[in-house]
């Protein structure tokens, strides 16, 4: 026991300077973004006489931005959880002979650069005419995002009881019904959890974003804050403040759903 007490204590206080580390840069970010000065050479360490100068220009100047990735990223989650669960409880529940090819179709397709498909689309959506369109995103992100919900659905689906589904059956209920009133509730842990990584995908997304917007009339955060910073590079409190909101509904939903991502990213695994 008392030797394990010192080596206890040694990877605590490496966990904890490692830790240090990767948070060093969100903090840096918070510090320039209360500075009045705004330069991140000058800065202090800490913020002895913090503004909110910057946060003000910030919601001023991006506002209307939040609110477009706020929007893309809600309907890439609505579409790729209308998409992927059907998928997902067909590709687990029937039996072919194609299931696996079909599986090694989505694997492929989540290698493909995502620049690759922003190229291709931007073909399409020019003669569709759904360039520089909040739908537009959100098709392009959801087509990013539903390979990787079916695979997550697939696996926890393959986990429930067949007998469940078929009591359902028995009952009355035909697929639809069984997947709607039965998968569904159970698989509700699998559901938070592509919802929220599609909603990440969706939010950080900013190949899509520069490539499908061309008149800036549509502009995602991550496209805002880019083109910001050509026009605030002497004052980065607003750029660092931008920044700032925008991590913010990201650690509110992976703060509020933690518990449903670790149970669904491993439901799948026990059976």
């Amino acid at each position: 026991m008392s030797a394990r007490r010192p080596r206890a204590a040694i990877r605590t206080a490496v966990a904890l300077v490692l830790l240090a580390l990767m948070l060093f840069p969100v903090y840096w970010m918070l510090n320039i973004s209360l500075q009045p000065s705004g330069n991140t050479l000058s800065g202090t360490f800490f913020p002895t006489d913090p503004t909110l100068a910057g946060y003000r220009t910030a919601l001023q100047d991006q506002g209307r931005n939040l609110v477009t990735s706020l929007l893309v990223a809600s309907g890439t989650v609505v579409v790729t959880l209308l998409v992927s669960t059907p998928c997902a409880y067909a590709l687990a529940q029937f039996r072919f002979r194609w299931i696996s090819w079909a599986l090694l179709a989505l694997l492929i397709s989540q290698m493909i650069p995502g620049i690759v498909i922003a190229n291709a689309l931007y073909t399409l959506y020019e003669r569709l005419g759904v360039l520089n369109s909040v739908p537009g995103l959100i098709v392009a992100n959801a087509a990013n995002a539903i390979p990787f919900g079916i695979l997550i659905l697939r696996s926890f689906m393959l986990g429930v009881p067949p007998s469940i589904v078929e009591a359902a059956r028995v009952d009355g209920a035909g697929p639809i019904r069984s997947l709607v009133s039965v998968v569904v509730p159970i698989s509700r842990n699998a559901l938070i959890t592509v919802g929220l990584f599609a909603f990440l995908f969706a939010w950080s997304d900013f190949i899509f974003a520069l490539t499908l917007t061309t008149k800036g009339t549509v502009v995602p955060v991550t496209l805002g804050i880019y083109t910001y910073l050509g026009a605030h590079v002497d004052n980065w409190s607003a750029v660092m403040a931008t920044a700032v909101l925008a991590c913010i509904p990201a650690v509110i939903l992976l703060v509020v759903a933690q518990k449903y991502i670790a149970a669904g990213a491993t439901g799948g695994a026990v059976k």
